[in-house]
Order: structure tokens, then sequence, then C-alpha cells
């Protein structure tokens, strides 16, 4: 790993002090290289968080541009940069809060193509997209390619959270459960309205999004214990928080 230089030490000495990251955990976030899906309302505090906190690498898969509508949730956008490309617009706020963290970026839709031909440089994946066929294809490139995926979700007043490694076992040996063993097959086209359709409190996607990134900072550096086997869920207008467990099934299709 890099050693860290005084400057980098002195900006996260807040992490450093921590006895369960220190230094070790800090270089291992320099050295991580995490793919982000989406620089929208998830992706925002998602990619906020990891620049500050010192991912070495953050690359950013959207290609979308900036428009008023999405100011009121997606946080690393501003009112100058309507009409810009996302991951331009991304890029140079968090170029602005770390220059340390290198950026890459890619205008284009994440699926197995994508995944095939960028997938191999990153250690994590983030998936921050809005929409079913994306979510499956992460699960999907991510086992493959044999890197941890934390995704989220939100709708109106309430979002969910986890975290998926099906190329590791857990303690007693048995292997962690897929994307498909929480959503066994995605709903039924139109049964779920879009954001665009029903709305969404802007605020609720900072809420997930930053327990997403907190999650992929477990995930490099070894704390804690991630929301691996583990659906949480949140409810915005009560203001609750609740745990799903779910496993590995032993099905056929999971013995192909």
């Amino acid at each position: 790993m890099d050693p860290l230089s005084s400057e980098e030490i002195a900006r996260y000495h807040r992490h450093i002090l921590l006895p369960e990251i220190g230094g070790a955990g800090q270089q291992a976030l320099k050295a991580a290289r995490v793919l982000v899906i989406g620089a929208g309302g998830l992706g925002s505090p998602v990619l906020q968080y990891l620049a500050a906190a010192g991912v070495g690498t953050l690359g950013i898969v959207d290609d979308d541009r900036v428009s008023l509508s999405n100011l009121q949730r997606q946080v690393v956008h501003d009112t100058g940069t309507v009409g810009e490309l996302k991951t331009q617009s991304a890029m140079a706020a968090l170029t602005r809060l770390n220059p340390h963290v290198r950026l890459l970026h890619y205008e284009d839709r994440f699926d197995a193509r994508f995944a095939a031909d960028h997938l191999g440089r990153f250690t994590l994946l983030i998936d921050g997209s809005d929409n079913f066929d994306t979510r499956y294809a992460a699960a999907d490139a991510a086992e493959a390619a044999r890197i941890p995926l934390v995704t989220g979700a939100v709708g109106r007043f309430d979002g969910s959270v986890t975290v998926l490694a099906p190329h590791l076992t857990d303690a007693n040996g048995v292997a962690n459960p897929r994307y498909r063993d929480l959503f066994p097959e995605p709903p039924r086209q139109g049964l779920i309205p879009s954001c665009a359709e029903a709305g969404i409190v802007g605020a609720l996607t900072g809420v997930i999004g930053t327990l997403m990134a907190m999650e992929a900072i477990k995930v490099i550096t070894g704390t804690g214990e991630p929301l691996i086997g583990r659906l949480l869920l949140y409810d915005a207008l009560s203001t609750r928080f609740d745990t799903i467990r779910y496993r590995r099934k032993t099905t056929p299709e999971n013995h192909a």
C-alpha cells in the first residue's frame, strides 16, 4: 500500500484515531477502487462521503445530465451545473472536496457489457441505480467478478440497504446469499412507480446513501459487521429501522 502523506494524515486524523480503523484501515481506504453506479440521489452522498473518507479511486458510471428537478436530492450537483453530464458535475465537486482521490468517469449505462469491459479494475461495487434491470445486472456482475456489492433503494418515504458477497462464506462455512435469494425476480413492469411518478422526499436519499457509504467503509476496512445476509429497512415517516435476515437458498438453480 502507498504510504499516507503528511497532508493525508492530517486530513484523515479522526479516522486514524479510531482503533477499529487506524492507519492500516486508512491505507486500505486509499488502496480501494470503488465503482459507483449512478451520480443521483443515492450516488451523491455515497460519492461525497467516500471521497471525504479517502477512498483512493472512485469510478462513476452515469449517462444522464443534471436537471433542475434533480437538485432537491442529488446534492453533489448544484444550480450552476444544470445541463452538464452528471459524471462531470460530480467529478468537479469531488475534486474540490478531496484532491487526493483519483476519479474515473464513464458516460454509460451499467449492464453486462459494461461490467465485462470495466468492472475488473475495481474492488467494490456500489449500486445507487433506480431500476431493477441495473440492480440485477450489478448483482450478477459483482458475483462473477468476486467482489462485494453494496446496494440500496428508495421510494417516497422508505428505503433499504444490504451488502452482498455470495463469493464468500460465513463463519460456519455456509455460502453467503445472492441478490435473487432476497428478490427472486423483478416486479412486474409498472407495478412499482418511479420517483418521477410517485415523488420522493429528498433527505431520504441522504439517509440511505450515507448508510451505503458507511457499509462500504466497513467492508473496505474490515470494521464491524457489514449487512451481509441482512436487509436494513428504514421508514422515514415513523423514524423506524428494521432488519430482515435472509439466507442462501439451496435450489437447483443455485447449484447450476
